[in-house]
């Protein structure tokens, strides 16, 4: 028998704007089902970027074989992506806040700065980048002479276009996004038909790295494939207007099944296609493959994709900046952010190489990501995913996430720690750490920075008993702060 849905008194429906922000949300305006994160969290990920990840792969040095591999594992971080987001409706607040009970009212609000702000902002130029690198390929095909004043007028269209998604909010982002995943997926796996006409499927490398050589090659790559899902720590803020009954199991796997599949598909695509076709050059060469007609929906189907992602980016970058204090609505904030965004990706695109961005950004922003997801995964398994929002609200001395001088010890050594830690080992063409360099160029970021995160907070809290602060049963989490 169907079940009608209750009606939504508050602020989260679609086609309106979302006056809430980081408050919690009570349980009588909860609604939806895990099902619908499956959508929310593909249509980001049916996306021109994984091509350029996948083809990154082969242009290492790694076989067909090794590059498949490498895809595969990497994108199995998405599960963490999925775990994180199971805080969300326990506590009915964002991601930005619940990490106070890790890091303390005071300490959260720096890391939040960071992780919040500056790598978001930094997602937002990579992905905007993307886009009008292909809305400006398109601008030349149609006759239009070049000049930086056209590529910074493509690069402003597409990021206000994207800043509008994100101030609509939560309810519009969930609608919105379904009717997006069934387009882009018809785009791309129409052009993934079109690449694999032209792929070599017996492709071997001229030069086929053994030894070290090999091994240094696998570990950058995974590195690379494993940033991403690493990066999206704001899985909480899109699942917390579900029902508190709502599975753990079945929210963990709609997002990760949302955001694997077609990020495993289009970046296996990506791989293949560099075995045939000069991807140092992707939208060139992607291009090359298209019949003319279709040039257009390509360019469209990016700039739709990078919406979906940046919206979903720039919504949780607003939350961020009001869980560290900033005194501003949820609409301005998104505003701020969106502008700190466009400025970055004006220098990406008319100062930057595009590639090397993408290969840069991605294996030295784990260093910070990935300590960041395995302590806030860690804290959530200590917890048992018990957080009451409404104590997570109190930033008062009084409070229970104060802890000494407002910060959380823990949490804040394990991921400066392990930040560190993988900074030293980390290897990519801005830095390299020591241990990479003495090893060879090995980049041991990812399991160093991930693992070593996250054994170092359980350690450390239960040396130091900061886990009983948090409350033992969440009634209070749905009242409004």
């Amino acid at each position: 028998m169907a079940h009608s849905r209750p009606p939504r008194t508050g602020s989260d429906r679609a086609g309106h704007v979302e006056t809430r922000g980081i408050d919690c949300v009570p349980d009588d305006e909860r609604h939806g089902s895990p099902r619908e994160l499956f959508a929310l969290w593909a249509a980001p990920n049916v996306s021109y970027l994984s091509f350029v990840v996948g083809a990154t792969l082969v242009l290492m040095g790694l076989s067909l074989a090794e590059a498949f591999a490498v895809i595969a594992s990497g994108n199995l971080f998405w599960l963490l992506t999925g775990f994180i987001a199971i805080s969300g409706p326990a506590s009915g607040t964002t991601g930005s806040v619940v990490s106070r009970a890790i890091y303390g009212v005071v300490g959260n609000k720096a890391v939040v700065a960071v992780t919040g702000w500056l790598i978001a902002a930094l997602y937002l130029a990579l992905n905007w980048s993307a886009a009008s690198v292909a809305g400006i390929g398109l601008a030349a095909r149609l006759g239009l002479p070049g000049s930086a004043a056209l590529d910074a007028v493509v690069i402003t269209l597409i990021a206000g276009a994207t800043v509008l998604v994100a101030i609509y909010g939560h309810a519009t982002i969930v609608r919105l996004y379904t009717a997006l995943t069934v387009l882009l997926a018809l785009v791309f796996l129409a052009l993934s038909a079109m690449v694999l006409a032209h792929a070599d499927w017996s492709y071997a490398p001229a030069a086929p790295l053994t030894g070290p050589d090999r091994l240094v090659a696998l570990a950058s790559g995974l590195t690379v494939v494993a940033s991403t899902p690493l990066s999206y720590a704001n899985s909480p803020d899109l699942a917390r207007y579900l029902p508190r009954g709502s599975g753990s199991a079945a929210i963990t796997m709609w997002t990760a099944a949302g955001a694997f599949l077609p990020s495993l598909v289009f970046t296996a695509v990506g791989a293949l296609a560099a075995t045939a076709l000069d991807m140092s050059d992707p939208q060139t060469a992607l291009e090359s493959v298209m019949p003319g007609w279709f040039v257009p929906v390509f360019v469209i189907g990016v700039v739709l994709n990078t919406m979906a992602n940046n919206g979903m980016t720039a919504y949780s970058a607003g939350l961020s900046m009001q869980s560290i204090g900033v005194r501003l609505p949820r609409v301005a904030a998104v505003l701020v952010v969106g502008a700190i965004g466009t400025a970055m990706t004006l220098f990406a695109v008319l100062v930057f190489d595009f590639l090397t961005a993408v290969n840069a950004l991605m294996e030295v922003a784990v260093v910070v990501t990935g300590p960041c997801m395995a302590v806030y995964a860690t804290d959530i398994l200590l917890r048992r995913n018990r957080y009451d929002g409404r104590a997570l609200h109190d930033q008062s001395r009084t409070g229970p996430y104060w802890y000494r001088g407002g910060v959380n010890w823990p949490g804040l050594l394990a991921t400066v720690v392990g930040a560190l830690a993988a900074a030293l080992c980390v290897s990519s063409s801005s830095w390299a750490g020591p241990v990479s360099a003495a090893t060879g160029g090995l980049n041991l970021a990812l399991p160093v920075g991930v693992l070593g995160s996250a054994v170092l907070y359980a350690a450390l809290s239960r040396a130091l008993r900061t886990i009983p602060a948090a409350p033992a049963a969440p009634a209070s989490a749905t009242t409004h702060h």
